[in-house]
């Protein structure tokens, strides 16, 4: 497996992430569509993640808390926009409140996930865009490149 890149742009207010997988694209896609799997690569190291509800459906939500080190519970939602099983999945992603209600003054993103056959495995290509350009750079002041490649590391092992 391989990150092959994590990359902001901020003119089209953007995060791009690329990965290539040694597994074929419905394994890949149980990443996403199997909770307990989710639950073991979403959030960096360090930070696991919990999901409380999970409807892999249009108009579905997935609710889920990442825990720091400190035991910080870090809450955060999905609204299931479309789902093409295997190879695509759309979704909005926020910040969340102690009852899983999205945080108005956070950004929230809208997130693009595609499966595609790629070299005897699968390319995972996972575009996210925020609203404007300053939501972008708010969440990458907080380090999402980074805790985006670290969690994307994560997936081979869950394949495993």
């Amino acid at each position: 497996m391989a990150v092959v890149s994590v990359e902001p742009d901020l003119e089209q207010h953007t995060l791009t992430a690329v990965v290539h997988l040694d597994a074929p694209v419905e394994r890949v896609w149980q990443l996403w569509s199997d909770p307990r799997r989710l639950e073991r690569w979403w959030g960096p190291p360090g930070y696991p993640a919990t999901v409380r509800d999970h409807d892999l459906t249009p108009g579905g939500r997935v609710r889920y808390f990442m825990t720091s080190p400190e035991g910080e519970k870090l809450p955060g939602w999905w609204r299931v926009d479309e789902v093409e099983v295997p190879n695509h999945l759309a979704f909005t992603d926020g910040f969340a409140d102690d009852a899983f209600e999205p945080v108005e003054d956070m950004p929230a993103g809208r997130s693009d996930v595609r499966l595609s056959e790629h070299d005897g495995g699968t390319e995972l290509r996972w575009v996210t865009r925020y609203d404007t350009r300053e939501a972008l750079e708010q969440i990458v002041g907080m380090g999402a490149v980074e805790g985006t490649r670290q969690a994307l590391e994560q997936m081979d092992s869950v394949l495993g």
